[in-house]
């Protein structure tokens, strides 16, 4: 089995094997370099895609800075869900931070999925559960969770990140400033 087809199982539910291979043979293989734009603000996210490799930043800018609100890393779906369910611009810039590898289904192909899996309003629903319970879980850590208790579980759980990603967006999704998770970070090597 695919990594695609397992996480396709894993955040969707349970699917017949040849469901799964309908489904993944929707998914079309897609390179972007370092620097490529998967998503501008303000348009229209069409596609929903899974990482195979690499990381893509989606963030925000704003008149007095740029803000990092997840770095997407392999084995994860990307998109802007709001965009791509509601049909409304997007408020974020998804980009890739290193030559990144994705299976992308256009819109128009994902919709179609409901005409051949007969229970595709539960699927995707349970994909929608899981992705409301990631936010939840990252808005629980926020507020219950001091700057270095979030460091540290971040840390503990996304180790490869701290040597391939420039570390102000690590400190920007985790909320901090550069100084502080600096502060930090120099706390844990002394």
């Amino acid at each position: 089995m695919t990594e695609l087809e397992q996480s396709i199982k894993k955040y969707f539910g349970t699917l017949e094997q040849t469901e799964l291979q309908e489904i993944t043979a929707l998914f079309e293989l897609e390179k972007l370099k370092k620097g490529d734009y998967f998503l501008s603000a303000d348009c229209c996210c069409d596609k929903l895609s899974f990482i195979q490799s690499g990381f893509l930043r989606v963030f925000v800018e704003t008149e007095k800075k740029e803000v990092t609100q997840w770095i997407g890393t392999k084995g994860y779906f990307i998109t802007d869900l709001s965009s791509f369910i509601f049909n409304k611009p997007a408020r974020w810039i998804i980009q890739a931070l290193t030559d990144t590898e994705i299976y992308t289904i256009k819109k128009s192909e994902y919709i179609k999925m409901k005409d051949f899996i007969p229970k595709w309003n539960e699927l995707e629903k349970l994909f929608i559960i899981n992705c409301f319970s990631t936010l939840e879980d990252r808005i629980f850590s926020h507020l219950t969770m001091s700057a270095e208790e979030r460091y540290h579980f971040f840390f503990a759980n996304n180790k490869e990140l701290f040597n391939q990603v420039p570390l102000q967006y690590i400190a920007s999704m985790l909320g901090m400033t550069p100084e502080t998770f600096s502060r930090i970070r120099k706390q844990i090597t002394e």
